[in-house]
């Protein structure tokens, strides 16, 4: 992969999935760390998995499989070529 975000801009091309990823990155990656740090334990956990729910809602829309997903199936040996099968 030698074009990270061209990479990511190709699999979030759907605007309400990109959308959805603009809000739910944050959520997970700035505001669970600044709520954790406040000690606000259930407000970050909350803003964590929100922000993931949203990030996964946006792949379910854009049909196609989230960098986690991928990762877990080549970790597993389960990678394949194309799309998921029953997905664009």
């Amino acid at each position: 992969m030698k074009d990270p975000l061209a990479n990511w801009k190709k699999r979030h091309r759907n605007r309400t999935s990109f959308w959805l990823h603009m809000v739910g990155i944050p959520a997970c990656f700035v505001a669970a760390p600044a709520l954790v740090a406040l000690r606000k334990w259930w407000l970050a956990l909350a803003a964590f998995a929100s922000g993931y729910a949203l990030q996964f809602l946006g792949h379910l829309i854009e049909g196609n499989r989230s960098g986690e997903e991928e990762l877990v199936r080549r970790l597993l040996g389960k990678a394949r070529k194309g799309p998921a099968k029953g997905r664009r």
